[in-house]
Formats: C-alpha cells, structure tokens, sequence
C-alpha cells in the first residue's frame, strides 16, 4: 500500500508542531532548596501563603514541605535566644522583688528599735520619789552589833 505523499507531508508538520510546542512551554521552575527558603524570609512567606490557599495540593508539593522544615529550622534556632532572653527578664523582676522585699524589712527592722536619743524626755519630780532608806543605828549613837564577831575595842 502506497503511502501517499500529503500523509507524510502531513504527519511531518503534525510532529514539527508538537517539537515546536513542547520546546516552547516553559521549563518548570525546581523547588526551592530549605536554605534558600531560610536566607529569603519574603520567599518563605509568598510559599506558606500559596500553600495555605490550596491546601490538598501542598502536602504533596516540595515547595511546601521545604518551606514547612525552612519553618521548623528557623523556630528551632530562635528558640535558645528567646529562652535566654526570659530567663534574663525573669532574673531581671526576681532581682527586683528581692530588693524591694529588703527594703520592706529594713523598714520594719527600723521601727521595731528603739533609739534612746529619740525618747521623750519625762520629767522627775522629786517630791514623789520615794525617801532613801536610813542607815540602821543602835540608840544612843553606837554601832550595832556584828553578828559572829566580838566588839572589843
């Protein structure tokens, strides 16, 4: 069977067209490596929100999935300088109640004590007080007897 001159013509133009077609369409873009997604915040963000619109597609898609361990990377390395920094508040505020609970203290301390400079004075009446004690003598003007001892002069 003879094959005709226009079916080969025909057939040649079909394939000429489906190269010219297929070296035509632009070649696909590969997906973004996880360090590049780090070192491009705005990149980063642009693939989290394009994979948070169509979501079914973006489980499969490498894109999303390195955009998704970019993510994790970048929280794993903020999250030692974030702990740091609230231990150092908490340290800051805990350094603070302490001084401050001293203070408290000392406040107390001061007003417990009593500072004798500070008294009031009160005056003596010497009316009042009571009449020192008399020296014990024996009538007539003698020394009283001392017990264990004999009064010879």
């Amino acid at each position: 069977m003879p094959t005709s001159y226009h079916l080969i013509v025909a057939r040649g133009c079909l394939c000429a067209v489906v190269v010219a077609v297929a070296a035509c369409s632009p070649r696909p873009v590969p997906p973004m490596t996880v360090s590049d997604l780090m070192q491009d915040r705005v990149t980063l963000d642009g693939v989290l929100m394009k994979c948070n619109q169509n979501q079914t597609q973006s489980r499969t898609d490498s894109n999303c999935v390195n955009a998704r361990v970019a993510i994790e990377r970048l929280d794993s390395q903020n999250a030692p300088a974030e702990e740091a920094k609230r231990n150092a508040e908490f340290e800051r505020s805990r350094e603070q109640l302490r001084m401050s609970q001293d203070k408290q203290r000392q406040e107390q301390e001061a007003k417990t004590q009593v500072d004798a400079y500070h008294l009031p004075l009160v005056p003596v009446d010497p009316a009042a007080a009571p009449p020192p004690p008399a020296p014990a003598t024996a009538p007539g003007g003698a020394n009283p007897p001392i017990v264990g001892r004999t009064n010879t002069p």
